[in-house]
């Protein structure tokens, strides 16, 4: 058998378009093994949503060359939409496949041993189709995410995915409930529902929506856990957070797109909600369910960021009290309207800003597990680990917090409930009931 070695760079679509693509090649002929073993062939499913995930995907193609400059080198993805031209005049790569073709990366491959002629870039971005990818097993075996959309229609002012991913396009139920079938059958017992702008999920379709998704999968044998990518307030209205706190096997935890707590900036960034509309989501999820995790994202020092801009971003984020926040110093991105704004901030003043957030985020999970403690709680146990030098399984609530238990009283891919003693860093310590 030919060897093939994946390298992914970017977001939870793209690992789960990477998974998808594994699952191509054995029966085309290829075992599949580590990025850093000698490959006949190298797949890197790139990412550019800045231009440090432009660098780190020419890094990776270059790498994979070097590595073995017989290889066939494959460039699939965001990078390819985005810098196609520049990747045609590179020597280290010898296919592109854009991110509506990841689907045929065999029949490319077998195409070059014939030809030996490098694929044709095609920008498939304005075609309004859902590429069919699929994946049947995962390996974390517990969880798996799985791909219900793509595309953006949003054109935020900082971000180049609507160009390299295109227009939105959702996926059809049939093929995401077969899906969520095969990976219950695998052992699999909670699903991740992932996209690049979940929100959008079914407008470009008749009779669907995301909670229609959400209640379809809540019947699927096997699967005990429904989690939510990343969202935005104004997909939770009252009647779509009453409907969510009604499905049994949807997680209470929330992923929130904030990217600033400033008005007069999410108005630059050109996001459709203001703080208010988000701070009303916020308070209904919490009137829904009990003790949500709520995390978010949060850009700092974008284009024109005053200090009091930054500090009605901290006043709000100290108010709302994520469980966790991601925090991204604004990165210019070509081809995007805020590279040719003014006031672009010194990285120094974004480092400081972020220093700052980052405190808080870590402040606000710590006394959100600290709450837990005495608690009982419902775990997915996943993997061994060591703490303090003793054995545990760990895993992760319905809220996804971490939490362990003594190796010896279960075992992995099991859901139990915990009594919470203790805490060990970011991760909760606690004994079956």
């Amino acid at each position: 058998m030919r060897t093939a070695a994946f390298h992914n760079l970017g977001c939870k679509v793209n690992a789960y378009e990477m998974e998808a693509m594994q699952e191509l090649m054995p029966a085309h002929g290829y075992e599949i093994v580590s990025f850093e073993e000698r490959a006949d062939v190298y797949i890197v499913n790139t990412c550019s949503v800045t231009n440090i995930a432009d660098k780190k995907s020419r890094q990776m193609l270059h790498r994979a060359k070097r590595r073995n400059p017989e290889a066939v080198v494959v460039a699939a993805g965001c990078y390819v939409q985005s810098a196609g031209e520049k990747l045609l005049e590179d020597a280290a790569v010898d296919i592109l496949i854009s991110n509506n073709e990841k689907s045929r990366l065999p029949e490319l491959l077998e195409a070059w041993e014939k030809e030996h002629n490098a694929g044709a870039v095609r920008d498939l971005s304005r075609e309004h189709r859902y590429e069919e990818l699929s994946i049947s097993r995962t390996g974390e075996h517990t969880r798996a995410f799985v791909k219900i959309q793509d595309g953006c229609d949003q054109f935020c002012s900082y971000c180049i995915i609507p160009y390299t991913r295109g227009r939105v396009r959702s996926r059809r139920l049939p093929d995401i409930l077969a899906e969520a079938r095969r990976l219950a059958e695998g052992g699999c017992q909670e699903l991740v529902l992932t996209g690049i702008h979940l929100d959008s999920y079914g407008i470009d379709l008749d009779g669907e929506s995301l909670l229609t998704v959400i209640e379809a999968l809540g019947k699927v044998d096997g699967i005990r856990r429904i989690r939510l990518g990343s969202l935005e307030p104004r997909i939770m209205t009252e009647d779509f957070v009453r409907a969510l706190s009604a499905q049994e096997k949807l997680c209470p935890h929330f992923h929130l797109s904030l990217q600033s707590g400033c008005d007069a900036t999410l108005h630059r960034m050109n996001r459709r909600y203001d703080t208010e509309e988000f701070r009303q989501c916020c308070a209904r999820l919490r009137r829904y369910f009990t003790e949500p995790v709520l995390t978010s994202d949060v850009i700092i020092g974008f284009p024109g960021e005053t200090e009091e801009e930054f500090a009605e971003t901290l006043a709000f984020l100290k108010e709302i009290r994520f469980y966790e926040t991601h925090v991204f110093p604004y990165s210019r991105r070509k081809g995007t309207r805020a590279d040719r704004m003014p006031d672009q901030i010194p990285a120094s003043v974004k480092a400081q800003r972020s220093d700052i957030l980052l405190a808080l985020s870590e402040e606000n999970s710590r006394v959100y597990r600290g709450r837990l403690i005495g608690t009982e709680t419902e775990v997915l146990l996943e993997e061994p680990c060591t703490i303090d030098g003793a054995s545990y399984l760990v895993g992760y609530t319905r809220e996804y917090v971490k939490a362990a238990v003594p190796a010896a009283q279960a075992s992995a891919n099991q859901i139990l409930t915990v009594r919470v003693n203790a805490l060990s860093g970011d991760t909760l310590l606690g004994t079956l009931t």
